[in-house]
């Protein structure tokens, strides 16, 4: 049977729609999150003070993305309303992480196996939870998959380098401050320094009650740089 003219097959198909958002995604600037004694804290790449690449979700659960901004703020403001839908209808103990993670792997898997073009995208959920240890980061690629990490992880840019920085650096119970620095250093890496204007960081804390999302900014970003 003759081969149709234009004629690519699936195998091929999925390994270009992988190369091409795995590119544009390792373009973009990196994110990373870490587990310190009283949550969660992200850190990110970013000198906008109005297009925020750290949101939060519902009353313990952040997003993080890295991409296309309006790729992954599209899917952030999805999330958000399906955390409130299910606080509304259920309760609010019910709007968990695992959930939300899944419904996101969903939606890219979709975009990805039948759209010419997939989501230029990884994005981050995070969940802080009531003790220590019960913390969860949910990494979620551009073709749906989502992967449980554990203490750390990191999206875009170089991220097997800052990874592997990170994981050198990470101490369990440390400070907000101590994993803010573990955080910037890993970013950054040996060959340049990341100022506070440089940077958007967030922490989801067990002792803010209910709503565990805040920003890190400021004077307190300077001292925790400088300490």
């Amino acid at each position: 049977m003759a081969v149709p003219f234009g004629y690519v097959s699936p195998e091929q198909a999925m390994k270009d729609r992988a190369d091409f958002a795995r590119k544009n995604v390792a373009r973009g600037r990196p994110l990373v999150a870490v587990v310190y004694d009283d949550g969660v804290v992200i850190v990110a790449e970013n000198t906008s003070r109005t297009l925020h690449k750290i949101s939060e979700i519902y009353d313990r659960i952040a997003f993080g993305g890295v991409g296309k901004y309006s790729e992954f703020d599209g899917l952030r403001t999805a999330g958000v309303r399906m955390a409130d839908v299910t606080g509304y209808q259920y309760a609010r103990e019910d709007v968990r992480a695992r959930t939300l993670a899944n419904a996101y792997g969903q939606t890219l898997n979709n975009v990805f196996t039948h759209e010419m073009k997939p989501l230029e995208v990884e994005i981050l959920v995070a969940e802080v939870g009531y003790q220590p240890g019960d913390d969860q980061l949910f990494h979620i690629l551009y073709d749906g998959t989502v992967a449980d990490e554990q203490n750390v992880t990191a999206l875009g840019g170089d991220s097997d380098a800052i990874l592997e920085r990170l994981r050198r650096s990470f101490a369990e119970a440390m400070s907000l401050t101590a994993a803010v620095k573990a955080a910037v250093g890993a970013l950054a890496g040996p060959d340049r320094q990341l100022a506070p204007g440089e940077l958007e960081v967030a922490a989801l804390a067990r002792s803010n009650g209910r709503r565990a999302f805040r920003r890190v900014e400021g004077s307190e970003l300077d001292q925790a740089l400088t300490d």
